[in-house]
């Protein structure tokens, strides 16, 4: 039986508070950030940053700049990176940045590509590193970290000092890309020791108009001294192994007015240690956040896996329940550094609570530990997309919901859904999705969304429709575009278009809906649809039975003689739709593989398969693709073109039993009597081991991927492990870019796994976990890149 969904959108409230808070830009920039209660503006207009972490010193300096506009055409704004103390600084007085630690490079990178540059400033930064960043040599010292302490806050200041130098005339003020800068992390009941970080960086000379600091955990601040920003993630690897999925990321599937979540870095958290009043900031700042997870890093004794509809799931409920900046960790994977001296993971050989890979820190994000393209990346650049046309619009826009059942997050049975509004338009947002416990079906479902009396109510659509179970989706509700009202559409805007001097607007179906299209009669002189029919009922057009596609452009000519196109993709291709501007123009590019935009040049990151791409608007004439003209053909009212394929013949990787593994050994317990990582012994007693032949003629960019079973997985260059990974049922990637320089690949690599103890406390996802017991390398491919440039014909 159909369950009523019906809300009033209030009368809109008051002006937010503004003036109230020191976070102000440098004179004289032309788009000054500035921040109220509610949001945040940018040259006097509502912003709604995009903001994904990727940590420079885990990649190749080499590399950076490729990833970071991979970064960008997913649709993130602004780069955040903590400057991990210890990977500068491992040896007291030699504070390195050059290579891999050049952050300098990497912030003029960000600029160069239009990119903002969030550095996280610490000292203590966590990010799964020993010592949580804080050098072995500090903590060795005759002090107490994280305080006031005078003999602490000497070397922190010549560590901020540091940071400083390098990033110097990089601000505001000099036309630079540094709009935040965090102090700390997850730091609960010191505001004043948070004040005095403050203090320290800004005397050493760093400069930005927002200074920010994770809030979540309760925590306290010194009043108005810090945005307060917040996160929230599908899974956790910090969690006890028997734990099951913990209610702190089941309530993200929720739609609520809660900010905090006390679960983020609660295993780091003393028990007697309590912070501020959950959301204490609600009425004086905006809700920000800068940790919405982007996947899930692996521990030793705990190792969920997240899927790309959990991530997209969790971003789009956010947008959702009232969030005006979108900030993501991990956007981007790495590997950690090799140390000097130590290995540089968290590990319960520091006292922290968790065991960590030795190196891979690829945290399952979106861009993987080798720049792979994940499918997370194609769900989050469609809702990015959306940001940068309509996150003006949605971020002053409050967040309504509906009356919550009182069995709480116990409740799987209820649609739930929301309203962002601003008393005469909106975005009505659906989930029915969530990890482990999926969601059924919601039949006979139509909404009522009631403005304020002189706006009327909207019911959507005309005929009820089936909510699948696992669908989440941003509908508009009259929405302008260029003098046309969509009264709504069961549709998600994409993004808009300049197309032969008309305005189209793109809008993605959902999987099992139909679209459906409601136009204001009053804002229209004539329509035509390609498929379907449109119907006068009232004073609106309905647009029904389109099917959706390349070809599903509606054309309406507007009552005041302008043109607009409405075109709907399905599902499948709206994941495959990038903006840019390429060859002279904005343009949207549909594509199975990566796609980025560099000035003149588009590249298209594949393998030597054959590729194809469509264009909208197509230029005048068919680009060259690495200069040879593409073949092209009409595909709906884009223009296809076809790339052939490199013509390599596809290798298989020779991987020989060197020697069966032994019995699993037992496993130990460390730090919370959780399970710890085992020995090195092991692995030269134990562990089955593998060789694989490298052959010299690999292009670069290729990677070994492994489908394997067993417990833990490392990968040796002679005598140097090169890469490693905890089996958790996902493939295992490794880049033959990251071998040792000068080791001829003759060598081959070396594969040594440990198989799983039965009795071992560990997690591992159901589906995954008898595979475990036994250590074996199942199946090896060579991975094989190829980039294709794309110029103006």
């Amino acid at each position: 039986m159909a369950q009523p969904h019906r809300l009033r959108v209030p009368a809109p409230a008051g002006p937010p508070a503004a003036g109230h808070l020191p976070l102000r830009d440098a004179p004289g920039v032309s788009d000054p950030i500035e921040v109220n209660s509610r949001w945040l503006t940018r040259g006097g207009r509502p912003w709604f940053p995009v903001s994904g972490e990727f940590h420079y010193s885990r990649y190749p300096a080499g590399e950076w700049e490729e990833e970071l506009l991979k970064m960008k055409a997913a649709g993130v704004t602004a780069v955040a990176s903590y400057l991990i103390w210890i990977h500068h600084e491992e040896i007291e007085g030699r504070v390195r940045f050059d290579g891999d630690r050049d952050v300098r490079r990497f912030a003029q990178l960000c600029a160069r590509h239009g990119l903002d540059f969030i550095p996280r400033v610490g000292p203590w930064s966590h990010a799964e590193v020993r010592g949580g960043g804080l050098p072995d040599w500090l903590l060795a010292r005759d002090c107490v970290p994280r305080t006031d302490d005078p003999a602490y806050l000497e070397p922190v200041s010549a560590w901020f000092t540091a940071i400083a130098e390098q990033l110097r005339g990089l601000d505001r003020a000099h036309g630079g890309p540094i709009v935040a800068i965090q102090i700390e992390n997850e730091l609960y009941d010191q505001p004043g020791h948070l004040l005095t970080l403050k203090r320290i960086a800004q005397g050493a000379g760093l400069s930005a108009p927002l200074w920010t600091s994770t809030a979540w955990g309760g925590v306290q601040l010194p009043p108005d001294e810090l945005l307060p920003l917040y996160g929230g993630y599908t899974e956790t690897f910090w969690t006890e192994a028997d734990g099951g999925w913990p209610d702190t990321c089941r309530k993200h599937f929720f739609f609520t007015h809660q900010r905090d979540d006390e679960g983020i870095g609660a295993d780091l958290r003393p028990t007697t240690v309590r912070g501020g009043a959950p959301d204490a900031f609600a009425d004086r700042f905006p809700w920000a956040t800068c940790e919405l997870g982007g996947g899930m890093a692996v521990s030793y004794h705990r190792r969920p896996r997240v899927d790309a509809d959990d991530i997209g799931a969790l971003g789009l409920t956010k947008i959702g329940c009232g969030s005006v900046w979108q900030g993501f960790y991990m956007f981007h994977g790495g590997t950690n550094p090799a140390g000097e001296r130590t290995t540089l993971q968290e590990s319960h050989a520091t006292g922290y609570p968790n065991d960590l890979p030795v190196l891979t820190y690829d945290f399952q994000a979106p861009l993987g530990e080798y720049g792979q393209y994940r499918p997370t990346y194609h769900e989050l650049r469609l809702q990015h997309l959306l940001l940068a046309d309509f996150g003006h619009l949605l971020a002053p826009m409050e967040s309504v919901l509906p009356e919550l059942r009182p069995d709480g997050q116990d409740d799987r049975e209820t649609l739930r859904w929301a309203v962002r509004a601003d008393g005469t338009s909106g975005f009505l947002f659906v989930n029915n999705h969530q990890p482990h416990e999926p969601l059924p079906d919601h039949p006979d479902t139509s909404f009522t969304v009631e403005f304020p009396d002189d706006c009327g109510a909207l019911k959507l659509p005309s005929t009820p429709v089936t909510v699948p179970g696992g669908a989440y989706f941003c509908w508009p509700l009259r929405l302008d575009v260029a003098g046309l009202r969509l009264e709504w559409a069961t549709a998600q805007p994409v993004c808009t278009l300049d197309v032969d001097g008309r305005t189209v607007l793109v809008l993605a179906a959902t999987d099992g809906i139909a679209p459906e299209l409601a136009l204001d009669a009053g804002t229209v002189a004539s329509v035509g649809t390609p498929s379907g029919e449109v119907t006068p009922v009232g004073d609106r057009l309905l647009v029904t039975g389109l099917r959706p596609g390349t070809d599903a452009l509606v054309e309406v000519e507007t009552a005041d003689g302008g043109r607009v196109g409405l075109l709907v993709l399905d599902a499948a291709t709206a994941r495959t739709a990038y903006r840019g501007e390429a060859w002279g123009a904005e343009r949207l590019v549909l594509c199975g593989d990566g796609v980025v935009f560099d000035h003149e040049e588009v590249r298209l990151h594949g393998s030597e398969a054959p590729v194809s791409f469509a264009v909208l608007p197509a230029p005048e004439r068919a680009p060259l693709v690495d200069g040879a003209t593409a073949a092209s053909e009409a595909d709906g009212v884009f223009t296809h073109y076809a790339v052939p394929s490199g013509g390599r013949a596809r290798a298989t990787p020779r991987v020989t039993l060197v020697r069966p593994a032994g019995p699993a050994p037992e496993t130990a317990t460390g730090v919370q009597g959780r399970a710890s990582a085992p020995a090195d012994k092991y692995f030269d007693t134990v562990a089955a081991e593998y060789r694989v032949d490298v052959p010299d003629d690999l292009p670069p960019g290729t990677l070994l991927r492994l489908r394997w079973t067993g417990d833990v997985g490392r990968a040796y260059v002679g005598g140097t492990l090169v890469a490693d990974q905890f089996f958790s049922g996902r493939v295992w990637d490794i880049g033959l870019d990251r071998l040792p320089a000068g080791v001829p690949r003759t060598e081959g690599l070396r594969l040594r796994v440990l198989p799983l103890h039965a009795d071992a406390p560990v997690y591992v996802p159901e589906e995954a976990r008898g595979a475990g017991l036994t250590a074996a390398v199942v199946d090896a491919e060579w991975v094989i890149a190829r980039t294709r440039s794309v110029r103006a014909g």
